[in-house]
C-alpha cells in the first residue's frame, strides 16, 4: 500500500489561463518523510489541496492509502480524508473554545477508524502525543487554545494531525511563525513520529534550512515543470 501516489496530474484553477500543477510523478512510502522545497506562491498549496481532495483532480491521477481521489466526492471524499490524512495548517485552524486536549482529539470524533487506531484510551494516546511534543505540562492540556503560545498551538495541531496514525500527513508551511531553534526542534519531533507510527510525511516549505530533517527533499519548481 502506498500512502500516496501522484502520475500525471495537471490541475488549472477555473477561470486561470496557465496551469498551476504539471506533475508527472510522485510517492511516497509508508513511514517516509518528504521535504518538497519552493518559493512563496509557486503552488506547492494548491498541490496538498489536490491530494486532500479539497478541490477536484481528474480520475486516476492522485491515490492516497490507494484510493483514487478523484474517484470520490462529496461525504465520501470528506470521510476518507478524514480517516486517511492528517493535516497541519499554517495558521493551525485549531478550535479556540475547545481545550488542547480536546482539540487533539477532533479527528476520533469524525472517524471510527481513528478513534480505533487511537487505542483503548484515545485521549490517554493524546495525552502521550502532547507530552512527546513537549506538551508535558498537564496544566496545558485543559487550556483552551486561544490561550496558548503559537508554539504550544503548533504542538496541539500536530498532536492532532498524527493521532489514530493516518497513513498521510499534509503540512502546509507550519513553521513560518517560529523562530530557527523551535523550528528545528519541532519537525525534529514530527518527523520522528511519523517515522515511528508508520505514516508518511510530506512537509511544504521555502525553507531549505529544514531539509537536513528529511528522508528526501524535492524543489517543487522541478517536479511541476508540466505546469502551463
Amino acid at each position: 500500500m502506498h500512502p500516496l501516489r501522484i502520475e500525471r496530474l495537471v490541475y488549472r484553477w477555473p477561470g486561470a489561463e496557465r496551469s498551476t500543477l504539471g506533475i508527472g510523478a510522485l510517492s511516497l512510502a509508508s513511514g517516509e518523510s518528504l521535504f518538497l522545497y519552493g518559493p512563496s506562491g509557486c503552488g506547492k498549496s494548491t498541490l496538498l489541496s489536490a491530494i486532500a481532495g479539497v478541490v477536484d483532480v481528474p480520475k486516476g491521477v492522485i491515490h492516497v492509502a490507494d484510493q483514487d481521489i478523484g474517484a470520490v466526492c462529496g461525504g465520501t471524499r470528506d470521510r476518507f480524508r478524514v480517516d486517511h490524512i492528517g493535516m497541519i495548517f499554517q495558521v493551525f485552524n485549531l478550535v479556540p473554545w475547545l481545550s488542547a486536549l480536546e482539540n487533539v482529539l477532533l479527528p476520533c470524533t469524525f472517524s471510527q477508524r481513528r478513534r480505533a487506531r487511537a487505542g483503548d484510551n484515545p485521549a490517554r494516546t493524546a495525552r502521550r502525543l502532547l507530552d512527546e511534543l513537549g506538551l508535558s505540562d498537564p496544566s496545558l492540556a485543559s487550556k483552551q487554545a486561544h490561550e496558548l503560545s503559537v508554539g504550544q498551538q503548533q504542538r496541539v495541531a500536530a498532536a492532532r494531525a498524527l493521532i489514530g496514525t493516518p497513513d498521510l500527513i499534509l503540512a502546509d508551511e507550519p513553521t513560518s511563525a517560529l523562530d530557527e531553534a523551535t523550528k528545528a526542534a519541532f519537525v525534529d519531533l514530527l518527523a520522528r513520529e511519523c517515522a515511528e507510527a508508520g505514516t508518511a510525511l510530506l512537509f511544504v516549505s521555502h525553507d531549505r534550512s529544514l531539509e537536513r530533517h528529511f528522508d528526501r527533499g524535492v524543489d517543487f519548481l522541478a517536479l511541476n515543470g508540466g505546469a502551463a
